[in-house]
């Protein structure tokens, strides 16, 4: 008689027959049972590219079928151009029914990790082509036709979301509502004149406060995610990770690039505020992206304001993460039994748990 592994504990919440917190519970049990309990470090953010090498074998395989495909139909992004209309939407569509039918196999029945991954982005891929096919029919110029493709590629992923629940594809839909955004900005004749534009609030143009709204809005989704599982025992929670992998960045890129660009002592020092904020934010939530996000600004700095001693700073930054991702658990503890009550609070992911200096009893 097999055992029972955390697959068959995430499909019975699923099924609705036990509850997330008693999901939580019985894989600590059985954690313990099995004396690794003492190894892990309490909730961690469920994060998987790959479960074995053979995966990666496949993703080789299907790279490759991919790209032969696409120099065979002419669908690359040099030749695109020069097959039709006609031909480009019909490749493209039999490019994503394979997919659809290649996940069925790969995602519904063999559950795999990286082949999953790939898949979306192939669908992404050529439901985008598809739409620019679409766009070049309807006489559409280069915006629009890169418009069209992102958005109709976004709405068909949240449809290939709701049929094979892949936790990447929300990264995938993200990006493309960034996209089909800027795009519909780009046709009313505004373009950005540099890539900064994109994140400096004091920049010509409504991309950056476009951004950092987006951001938000997707910060918003990837915690409705996190506070519907948080226990982090489903894909909910891996497609909240996803999520927080792209708003973070649209969020704290756009306000310390702004600040930073000021070049005041003031604006540097509010930097500083800014991403410690974050960071608060981060081990709240219980989600390090935001951390990630905000290191990148806090070594520029250390180069621009402390010349000879920024050596020191970035040492010292490495050593506080190191630290911090050491200790995050109890770091944690301690910053939510101090911070007061506040909506939400008790359904983000619990802060009393077990850290490796205490065992269980």
């Amino acid at each position: 008689m097999t055992g029972v592994n955390r697959d068959d504990i995430r499909a019975a919440v699923g099924a609705g027959m036990i509850s997330e917190a008693q999901a939580a519970s019985l894989v600590a049990l059985s954690d313990a049972r099995r004396g690794v309990r003492e190894h892990m470090t309490g909730l961690d953010e469920p994060f998987e590219l790959f479960k074995g090498f053979n995966e990666i074998f496949i993703v080789v395989g299907l790279s490759i079928f991919f790209a032969g495909w696409l120099g065979l139909t002419g669908l690359s992004l040099f030749e695109i151009t020069s097959i039709g209309y006609i031909a480009t939407m019909v490749y493209a569509a039999l490019a994503a029914g394979a997919v659809i039918l290649l996940a069925r196999y790969f995602t519904l029945k063999r559950r795999m990790v990286a082949p999953s991954i790939a898949l979306a982005i192939f669908f992404g891929i050529s439901t985008a082509q598809f739409g620019m096919g679409l766009s070049w029919m309807l006489r559409g110029d280069l915006p629009m036709t890169l418009t069209l493709g992102a958005g109709l590629s976004t709405v068909l992923l949240c449809a290939y979301y709701a049929v094979f629940r892949v936790p990447f594809a929300m990264a995938l839909i993200a990006l493309g509502v960034f996209a089909t955004c800027f795009g519909i900005i780009a046709i009313g004749g505004t373009l950005p004149e540099d890539p900064r534009d994109l994140f400096l609030l004091s920049a010509e143009g409504p991309f950056a406060v476009l951004t950092i709204v987006l951001g938000l809005v997707g910060l918003a989704v990837a915690l409705r995610f996190d506070m519907s599982d948080p226990h982090r025992v489903t894909r909910r929670s891996s497609s909240g990770f996803w999520l927080h992998v792209i708003a973070a960045p649209a969020i704290v890129n756009t306000v310390s690039l702004t600040l930073f660009d000021i070049g005041t002592v003031t604006a540097q020092l509010m930097v500083l505020v800014f991403v410690l904020a974050m960071a608060i934010f981060a081990i709240a939530i219980d989600r390090r992206s935001f951390l990630v996000s905000g290191v990148g600004y806090i070594v520029a700095l250390a180069f621009t304001v402390m010349e000879g001693a920024a050596f020191l700073s970035i040492f010292m930054l490495g050593l506080v993460l190191i630290v911090l991702g050491a200790q995050w658990e109890n770091i944690r503890r301690a910053i939510m039994n101090t911070l007061p009550g506040f909506p939400g609070k008790t359904r983000l992911p619990p802060w009393d748990i077990l850290t490796p200096e205490e065992p269980i009893t």
